[in-house]
């Protein structure tokens, strides 16, 4: 019954339309009532769950990316991938991967890939004979590269859902592999698309030039090597390399290539502001949504539900990834890290799981969400920014959903993929 009065409440205050954030935080006074736990305490937890020094990571890497995405450095990437795949049959396509590649690793968020790499792309590829609706689902697709890779904003999410027993490091490593695999899985079937369609092949840029741009991208690229760099070598946390790297872009952006204006920098600090302080309620409503759910003993029942279903540690991680394929389709991607992990924890570290390696296979999943109807996040931006329905861009994106879904497949069942590095080099 007590599950049915917080998680039912909290559903139908979604149905209604309520925000997430908002809704968590009701329903975690409907279940402090139900049991009869004074409110002051819910209070004290919304309080203490964004009272963490390493929750200073999201805003700076949110900045940072920001400031990277409107600064010309998307630009430049896209011009770089371009000088090492642009020239073979599809060349296009696979500069596509490769600036996701690179811009994801920067700033760590898919919307701002999709929107920066697209808005470049998107016409390029049209020019070039390409078809809108596959530009706009290679750009989509290549995306969900950033929630993987370095300086993922969704690591640092689903450690404090951990409760910190996950090192930002470790999940930092751990998504290298993954989303390099994710890369090479579509550019193969970029390629197969490319021989099938006769899609066109590019030039090859000359030397004096290709000189040129790879230059001007690595003033960017250097963003990647100071973040991992000084996480590696113990100069900084993962929580002070995001303020360097917001200082690096800083540098970079305004004194380096000059292409943003001072004067636009109040609008930009604004849009950040505005989506740092959404994420900060979701996450201190979320941590009193976690304190009801403990009291109420929902993971220790959730977890005997899932091991009398079976004892087989194959069969409950493909129970688990259908439940956050399904779900990732209807809820955003940062209030399910919140929302799950403390209810799927005790379950994954119950059947041998190592935690890190969930955590990658948890952001493959919810990543396929982002940009799967009806509520893609990822999907729509793509679809704006490629000015195409969003009809058309799902239907190009089915072969794609077959590639993600055996990238998941293998991060979920060759744990080696997501473990190696991190036991290699922490």
């Amino acid at each position: 019954m007590d599950a049915f009065v917080l998680l039912g409440s909290f559903i139908a205050l979604i149905l209604l339309g309520m925000p997430v954030a908002y809704a968590l935080g009701l329903s975690a006074l409907v279940g402090a009532w139900w049991i009869d736990i004074p409110f002051d305490a819910l209070m004290i937890q919304v309080a203490g769950g964004v009272n963490k020094f390493s929750l200073l990571a999201i805003p700076f890497f949110v900045l940072a990316g920001a400031i990277m995405a409107e600064g010309g450095m998307s630009r430049r990437l896209v011009a770089f991938a371009g000088v090492l795949v642009g020239f073979v049959r599809g060349g296009l396509s696979l500069v596509n991967i490769v600036a996701s590649t690179f811009f994801g690793a920067i700033s760590g968020s898919s919307v701002a890939d999709t929107a920066s790499v697209g808005s470049v792309l998107i016409p390029e590829m049209e020019r070039a004979g390409y078809p809108r609706e596959f530009s706009t689902a290679v750009t989509v697709s290549g995306s969900v590269q950033a929630l993987l890779t370095p300086p993922s904003h969704n690591s640092v999410l689903y450690s404090l859902a951990a409760g910190g027993t996950v090192s930002i490091a470790s999940l930092f490593m751990a998504g290298i592999m993954p989303g390099l695999l994710l890369s090479a899985v579509l550019m193969g079937l970029c390629m197969i698309f490319a021989r099938k369609r006769n899609y066109p092949k590019g030039e090859v840029i000359p030397l004096k030039k290709a000189l040129k741009i790879a230059g001007e991208a690595l003033w960017g690229m250097m963003a990647m090597v100071i973040i991992l760099g000084g996480i590696l070598t113990g100069v900084f946390t993962a929580t002070e390399s995001a303020a360097i790297a917001v200082l690096w872009a800083f540098f970079v952006t305004m004194f380096i290539y000059r292409d943003y204006k001072w004067r636009d920098l109040p609008e930009l600090m604004h849009r950040a502001v505005r989506t740092i302080s959404i994420v900060m309620i979701l996450i201190g409503f979320a941590a009193s949504f976690g304190y009801i759910l403990t009291l109420m003993e929902i993971p220790m029942k959730i977890t005997t539900a899932f091991l009398t279903l079976s004892d087989n540690r194959y069969v409950i991680l493909m129970c688990i990834n259908v439940m956050l394929l399904l779900l990732g389709t209807v809820m955003d991607m940062a209030p399910l890290i919140l929302i799950l992990t403390p209810i799927l924890l005790p379950v994954i570290i119950g059947i041998g799981v190592d935690p890190v390696h969930f955590g990658m296979i948890m952001l493959v999943n919810l990543g396929i969400g982002l940009i799967t109807p009806p509520v893609g996040a990822v999907l729509f931006v793509g679809a704006a920014v490629g000015k195409v329905t969003i009809e058309n861009t799902v239907k190009a994106l089915l072969p794609f959903y077959l590639a993600l879904f055996a990238v998941l497949m293998l991060v979920t069942y060759v744990p080696a993929i997501s473990l190696w590095l991190p036991s290699m080099v922490l």
